[in-house]
């Protein structure tokens, strides 16, 4: 059973690295149920390297994830893969993949090693594409699909796939601003009509503010601050946490923080 207190994925007294090289060092998390989540920070902060953690994609140094109440380290790979789907930065596949082949890829943790794909996965493959709207595209090569197209692709595979939590290490990148927009729609509608946890790395804070309920600040070889939108973001945290001067709004449509970057020279001016 999971609550607020007991949340599905987190972790505790997390170290992680590579080699010698200590990237985060002693991290609690908690992911809150049924809700997205922005990891933010600086180029080289470690929110990635956290999020792959939190996905078994590496192993802590220290420290554990629990997933479900259970050690994520414990796991088997397909118990894992029932809960838990991940997307990595920029997924490359085999050239003339289609839409549907891919999407079949996320009912392999439900199969047995030779099991066919039934009517009942092709049901929920059927639904995963009309739901990231790509019925009419499935049979469509991914190399000949626009960025936003493939991006929602591999987040169908994560539908059929049919995890309660979907980790994405950022799914906007190299898109234009409508494609982006494009996708983090799709993920807020998933999240709001299906109930799906949503973790994903961000570098727009903007982007964080208006689409996540709950953003984790990684800055200095830790988790910085965690929390509401409108309580995290202020000039103050993003001074610390990237370094740079900035002025803090509300957005003029729905009244989430609105971060404007300006240099110091400026803001000396407006004093």
């Amino acid at each position: 059973m999971t609550d607020a207190v007991h949340p599905r994925l987190s972790a505790q007294g997390l170290t992680l690295g590579y080699s010698a090289v200590k990237v985060l060092e002693n991290v609690d998390i908690a992911i809150p149920d049924g809700k997205i989540t922005a990891l933010i920070g600086a180029n080289g902060s470690g929110k990635s390297t956290l999020l792959r953690a939190l996905g078994r994609i590496i192993q802590p140094l220290a420290g554990t994830v629990m997933l479900d109440g259970k050690a994520i380290a414990s796991m088997h790979n397909k118990a894992i893969a029932q809960l838990l789907a991940l997307l990595p930065q920029s997924p490359v596949s085999p050239n003339g993949l289609t839409v549907r082949r891919l999407c079949r890829f996320g009912r392999h943790p439900h199969k047995s090693m030779l099991a066919r794909t039934t009517k009942a996965d092709e049901e929920i493959v059927d639904a995963a594409l009309a739901a990231t709207g790509l019925a009419d595209l499935a049979e469509r090569p991914l190399d000949r699909l626009s960025g936003g197209q493939r991006q929602r692709a591999w987040i169908a595979m994560a539908l059929a796939q049919e995890t309660p939590i979907l980790l994405l290490d950022e799914p906007t990148t190299y898109l234009d601003i409508a494609h982006q927009l494009e996708v983090l729609d799709l993920l807020r509608e998933l999240n709001r009509t299906r109930g799906r946890t949503v973790v994903m790395v961000v570098h727009d804070l903007n982007h964080a503010a208006q689409y996540a309920d709950h953003i984790v600040a990684v800055a200095n070889g830790g988790v910085h601050a965690a929390g509401r939108p409108a309580d995290l973001l202020t000039p103050e945290l993003i001074r610390t946490v990237f370094g740079v001067e900035a002025l803090v709004i509300p957005h003029p449509v729905d009244g989430t923080p609105l971060c404007l970057p300006c240099g110091e020279k400026t803001l000396s001016k407006r004093a």
